[in-house]
């Protein structure tokens, strides 16, 4: 009887704990993607908070001490980075802010170890904006073997210096976190477009699956045609 119980029991109980942690799972996850996002803009503000504190300390030490109290500090923290920020995003609109971003750029280019990642990040953020010419941005490759499908993002056209054949550059990133990935060159012939846009394939990746269009074009025979205007356009030779 014991044993016909406990046989009852156990699997009733981990089917009921499953539910409840996959019940959790979304709130956790959003849960920790904005304490990441709460975490760095706090530690970009805090700086300042401490600076306010510390020029408030001989005229109003009851203020400066209190600015100091851990959650009035943590938000005024987030909102001084925030309103950094909107500022930031407002200047590089204005002529003289854009000016001073691409001095502060060509400072940051003289710095040997810097340039490379420096330079190189403002470089993928542009490919990102712009879309490439010869095919669409999200695509389909045969990675990691023929008969499997990866999504990837085109980032540039390239030509092979043998038999001037036209490649594609394309990363791939990891599920769920797409801040890491793989990069391949791909023949041009054997990358299959789609239609999907940068968000769905994010929502895609980011997922598992889970989130994302019904419909994708799976073989290389179903290729979406490129606009002829993109195609005498010419390789893209962004830098």
């Amino acid at each position: 009887m014991a044993k016909a119980r406990r046989a009852f029991l156990v699997p009733h109980l981990l089917r009921y704990l499953l539910t409840g942690m996959l019940a959790l799972l979304p709130l956790w996850v959003t849960f920790l993607v904005f304490n990441f996002l709460f975490s760095q803009l706090h530690r970009l503000g805090r700086p300042w908070v401490l600076a306010l504190s510390r020029s408030a300390h001989v005229a109003m030490p009851d203020v400066s001490l209190f600015l100091l109290e851990p959650e009035f500090e943590t938000a005024l923290a987030i909102v001084i980075a925030l309103i950094g920020l909107y500022l930031l995003g407002w200047a590089t609109t204005r002529v003289v802010g854009r000016r001073l971003i691409a001095a502060f750029g060509r400072m940051m280019e003289r710095i040997p170890m810097v340039k490379a990642i420096y330079g190189g990040t403002q470089k993928v953020l542009a490919s990102f904006q712009r879309q490439p010419e010869q095919t669409q941005r999200v695509v389909l490759i045969n990675f990691p073997s023929p008969e499997m499908k990866a999504i990837g993002f085109v980032t540039r056209i390239l030509r092979d210096a043998n038999d001037n054949r036209e490649l594609a550059a394309v990363y791939i990133p990891t599920s769920p976190n797409p801040t890491s990935g793989y990069m391949e060159l791909v023949p041009l012939d054997q990358v299959t477009p789609t239609d999907w846009t940068m968000d769905e394939a994010m929502s895609f990746i980011f997922t598992g699956g889970v989130n994302g269009p019904d419909i994708v074009h799976y073989r290389e025979g179903s290729k979406i045609a490129v606009p002829t205007s993109a195609r005498k356009s010419g390789v893209n030779n962004d830098k």
